[in-house]
């Protein structure tokens, strides 16, 4: 998918996007639509969507109605969330009856979804009756659903249909999709029993049945299926798309991988984005709503600062009996907080894809901790090396180096153990796990050093 941040790919004849913008901007301040039209006529819906989230929100919405018939409402589907629900917010309801009515399902859905229940049923009264029943469908099932994420159009056929019959209906039809590589095979119940493809169909001669050539072990897709798992069987198994079924194995939709890829990428964005305690957020976002989605944590993370700062207060008549402590314990949280991240991170992620569970955690927990010993160990040699020639004193030197050791192997069995517990009690991992192996690292860094110094050293 294009990178949103990179400005500075060429548009439409050859403009640079901050030129483009800036053009923009003057056509909407001259109030000149044939300038601004003659600006995006060229531009990919992508492209498109990237000029419209470069400006601001007032010229967003005067863009679109300026261009009227001329706006192609595909656009919508590559728009950011959030720009993408205040467009819906601030545009008239018949203009969003018309892009409903061009969208594929599942991209009309993401339009409308946020919406006001009361604007939401206008806009459903003025479309088609076939389209509104599809769509109130697909709202029946939850977000981030299969059967959210899925499009109610699709080609399905009877097993005693010949090629040529299969082959007479796509060209007589005007209800097919406009895109489609596949065509199911249902039963009277609308049960799928298997599958076509499009370049077996052409290859095959008109008299062979349908039901001789399909490919009957299908993947089927429960509508009710999470997006996080779906994407995990496209990837698993390699699919290009996958029929959608209700509870009663009766065909509802399809989901097709580009679906799928865009799936993934937002789930990988709110993975890194929660490990740094950043909710849901995105450029268009408010002040007040992006305070809103990162005080909580940073509120959290002044709680475990604190605790941190108590366990120093234990041993103030330590440090001051001796500098060079205060100057060494930032060293020692440093590098535990650095190795938890490290371990935690991979946890988190292999939590996300399944690749950590009951079977093996208990090897990997072993083998962080046995990593967590090593790297103590390479880093304690290090630093004992450099408080010697620094400080002139074997003692501190070794007195750091085991504090280095034992918080390296804290920070390890943190970085795993924490994501495990939060997993285990359904809880999101991403969010919280960062916090908490900070605050071990913290903890148990400052409690092993200024400890072992108050025993050995003073």
């Amino acid at each position: 998918m294009q990178d949103k941040n990179d400005d500075q790919h060429l548009v439409g004849d050859e403009i640079a996007m901050p030129d483009l913008v800036r053009a923009v901007t003057d056509a909407l301040e001259r109030d000149d639509v044939a300038a601004a039209t003659s600006l995006v006529e060229d531009l990919k819906a992508p492209d498109f969507a990237d000029l419209i989230e470069l400006l601001d929100p007032d010229e967003r919405v005067a863009l679109i109605q300026m261009l009227g018939p001329a706006f192609d409402f595909e656009v919508f589907s590559e728009l950011d969330e959030t720009v993408r629900d205040q467009l819906s917010e601030a545009l008239p309801n018949e203009l969003l009856a018309r892009a409903v009515t061009e969208l594929d399902t599942d991209d009309a859905a993401y339009l409308l979804e946020n919406l006001e229940e009361s604007d939401k049923q206008d806009i459903l009264a003025q479309i088609p009756s076939s389209e509104r029943q599809a769509l109130e469908r697909n709202f029946e099932y939850p977000e981030e659903t299969a059967g959210r994420l899925m499009q109610a159009d699709f080609v399905a056929v009877p097993p005693f249909w010949s090629v040529g019959n299969v082959i007479d209906h796509m060209r007589e039809s005007e209800e097919l999709p406009e895109h489609f590589s596949e065509i199911f095979v249902v039963d009277p119940s609308f049960r799928v029993l298997g599958s076509v493809d499009l370049s077996r169909l052409l290859r095959t001669k008109r008299e062979v049945l349908i039901s001789e050539i399909m490919d009957k072990d299908r993947h089927l897709v429960l509508a009710t299926e999470g997006q996080e798992e779906l994407a995990r069987q496209f990837q698993r198994y390699d699919l290009m798309s996958a029929p959608v079924v209700d509870a009663n194995n009766r065909l509802v939709g399809v989901v097709t991988v580009d679906d799928v890829v865009e799936v993934i990428q937002d789930e990988a964005e709110q993975d890194m984005k929660a490990l740094a305690g950043v909710g849901d957020e995105s450029l268009a976002d408010s002040v007040i709503e992006t305070v809103r989605s990162r005080v909580p944590w940073l509120i959290v993370n002044l709680g475990t600062a604190i605790l941190g700062s108590f366990v120093i207060q234990a041993f103030d008549a330590t440090i001051e009996q001796m500098v060079a402590l205060a100057v060494l314990m930032p060293i020692v949280a440093s590098m535990g907080g650095n190795a938890g991240t490290q371990t935690m991170t991979v946890a988190v992620r292999a939590l996300a894809t399944n690749k950590l569970g009951p079977v093996n955690a208990q090897r990997v927990i072993t083998r962080e901790a046995l990593v967590g010993v090593v790297n103590g160990l390479v880093l304690s040699v290090i630093i004992g090396a450099v408080v010697f020639l620094w400080f002139g004193s074997s003692k501190l030197g070794a007195v750091i180096g085991v504090a280095m050791v034992v918080n390296s192997i804290a920070a390890a069995l943190a970085g795993i153990l924490i994501p495990l517990a939060m997993d285990k009690l359904d809880l999101d991992p991403a969010p919280a796990s960062g916090v908490f192996v900070t605050t071990v690292t913290d903890v148990v860094g400052f409690f092993a050093f200024l400890g072992l110094a108050s025993i050995w050293l003073i």
